[in-house]
């Protein structure tokens, strides 16, 4: 089949990797420009650029598809589909159209549930048993179109954003596969998308990853490990008269009573901060521009005595699910 593939980040490099395997022809790559990276400020291409290069595909990088030029020689390629995914730019009608199997695109959750920009955190963050890749024919709406294939996933105790954003990737990569197989043989119908069950995962922001104790010690777990790598969750803590953001790399739950916020150093030396409800146990944490360390050897070096009392945020964001 020939198509072009329009990716960005490393979900979706799998992906591009087993269409070459299957023998499809990808004939052009779509991704982000390079941007200035590092301390150093170098450019730096993107995993699905990185990727082609190494695979001798062909790239192109435009900063906008809502052209005409752009759109007329995405239209001269003559695909018969082309596959989209964790891309970054929107999609006009003019391209949605062009190849004629459509736009494919694989998606990290089980449509309608977590449509948008942040499906797997959000899928961690509410304490979802399950989540998984969807392929669906891409609309003008986000995320809308009709669905294709599904494959499911559980979600563990341990599991972090990391670990199942790497899971969903190679599942997306087998899905994708079987995906064009069934649209080439004529065998796989879309199915709309159902009118209920529809969530929004609504894009990430740094400052939510700031722990509120006057939560459930439950939900500020979860949040430690849907936030694992970014944008990760931290705590002000008292030191010389002002506040040190401090990282929380893990975590896990204990018994705790106390106000909301109070410091608690348990028999083993770990510290537990009481919340809402229940304590969250801190496993290993990080100050800014120190290596990560233990818990325990954390609190022999910073003075943060049982019974210090963590300031909660003045105002924390708390995404709707639903649009309103």
């Amino acid at each position: 089949m020939k198509i072009a593939f329009l990716g960005t980040s490393a979900f979706a490099v799998p992906a591009l990797k087993a269409l070459v395997e299957a023998g499809h022809e990808v004939v052009a790559v779509y991704t982000r420009a390079p941007k200035p990276a590092g301390r150093g400020q170098q450019e730096r291409k993107t995993p699905v650029h990185q990727t082609a290069d190494a695979l001798g595909l062909p790239v192109r990088t435009p900063k906008s598809l809502r052209n005409e030029e752009e759109a007329a020689a995405f239209k001269a390629l003559d695909l018969d589909a082309a596959v989209v995914v964790s891309y970054g730019h929107i999609l006009p009608k003019s391209f949605l159209e062009a190849p004629v199997l459509g736009c494919i695109n694989i998606h990290g959750s089980l449509l309608p549930r977590w449509r948008g920009a942040a499906p797997i955190h959000r899928a961690l963050l509410a304490g979802d048993p399950e989540t998984g890749v969807t392929t669906m024919r891409m609309d003008e709406g986000l995320d809308t179109g009709p669905m294709l294939l599904a494959e499911r996933t559980p979600i563990s105790a341990a599991d972090t954003a990391q670990t199942v954003h790497d899971r969903l990737a190679e599942m997306g990569a087998t899905l994708i596969v079987s995906t064009l197989d069934g649209l080439m043989r004529k065998t796989l119908e879309p199915v709309p998308q159902p009118e209920e069950g529809v969530t929004y995962a609504h894009k990430l922001g740094k400052e939510e990853g700031l722990l509120d104790w006057r939560r459930p010690a439950a939900e500020l777990e979860r949040k430690v490990r849907a936030f694992h790598p970014w944008p990760g969750t931290f705590f002000d803590a008292p030191k010389e008269g002002g506040l040190e953001r401090i990282k929380v790399l893990e975590a896990g739950l204990a018994l705790a009573a106390g106000a909301a916020g109070t410091l608690i150093v348990g028999r083993d030396g770990f510290p537990v901060v009481a919340c809402a409800s229940g304590g969250l146990r801190l496993l290993r944490l990080q100050r800014p521009g120190k290596a990560a360390q233990a818990a325990d050897a954390f609190l022999r070096g910073f003075a943060l005595p049982a019974g210090t009392v963590l300031p909660s945020p003045t105002v924390v964001p708390f995404p709707q699910t639903k649009p309103g």
